[in-house]
């Protein structure tokens, strides 16, 4: 009556009110009188899906030599005794902007690999550059490696040196003629998801991308790499423009010529 306040009854026991009339609301009002009715009926409760259980070692096994024989070079997986299993899958680089590497420093060898030496270590001058578009990386993992861990070794292998946040690990399908897209979760297992669709590439590849717009992490990137893609979006529209310009001047052109050679015809 005081105060206006009302509350649903499952919240009534979390409420502490410092009244500015406590006679008044203790002893005039029911503790009834400030309650709505239970919230249960109007309110959409979220049920969380039951996740599947995981797969027994059997089943493990199971799937693993039926994948095994369906592939047709020398990368099999393979079974350990803890149930943990190791294989390959393949990651299509399709990088649009260019990334930071170190500057001068040689490409990595077979002794820096095993010693894993982080070649980016040994100098702070940087550069960018474009990957090849479609390269194809070819990654040795375990079960237990994640999606986080992917784009990690991936950055790791060619040296780039930027924030893994600015990367994301896209599974693409193939249905009914269109190719589909999905971005994989950090905690995502890649080499159960290629054991589950089975070694054939056209069913499943694993591709890196730059994350989406909305999900950039912009404060991860330098003011030099920020005004390096304010320079890269000018000439892509500049180019445009050019493009536009171009065509419609050739059609002007035909247009002008048709023009042309019907002046010269009767009627």
């Amino acid at each position: 009556a005081d105060c206006r306040y009302t509350c649903h009854q499952e919240c009534r026991s979390l409420i502490q009110l410092d009244c500015r009339r406590p006679g008044l609301c203790q002893s005039q009002l029911s503790p009834e009188s400030t309650l709505l009715p239970p919230c249960s009926q109007n309110v959409t409760q979220t049920v969380e899906e039951e996740k599947p259980e995981p797969p027994t070692i059997q089943e493990i096994k199971q799937r693993i030599e039926k994948y095994n024989a369906k592939v047709t070079n020398c990368l099999l997986m393979k079974l350990n005794d803890d149930g943990t299993y190791t294989g390959f899958i393949k990651v299509h680089l399709k990088l649009r902007r260019p990334v930071t590497v170190p500057a001068g420093i040689r490409p990595q060898s077979i002794y820096d690999a095993l010693k894993e030496v982080n070649l980016a270590d040994m100098t702070d001058k940087r550069t960018s550059f474009y990957l090849p578009l479609d390269a194809i990386k070819q990654l040795h993992i375990s079960s237990t490696t994640t999606v986080s861990e992917v784009i990690q070794g991936l950055l790791k292998k060619f040296m780039v040196v930027d924030n893994p946040q600015k990367f994301a690990l896209f599974k693409e399908m193939r249905k009914d003629g269109q190719v589909l897209f999905q971005k994989l979760p950090l905690t995502e297992y890649p080499l159960y998801l290629r054991l589950l669709a089975g070694p054939d590439t056209d069913v499943l590849s694993f591709v890196l991308k730059e994350n989406e717009t909305g999900e950039v992490e912009w404060d991860a990137f330098s003011i030099p790499e920020l005004q390096n893609f304010l320079m890269i979006l000018d000439k892509e529209e500049k180019d445009k423009i050019q493009q536009v310009h171009r065509k419609y001047e050739r059609f002007k052109q035909r247009l002008q010529q048709t023009l042309k050679e019907a002046r010269g015809k009767p009627g």
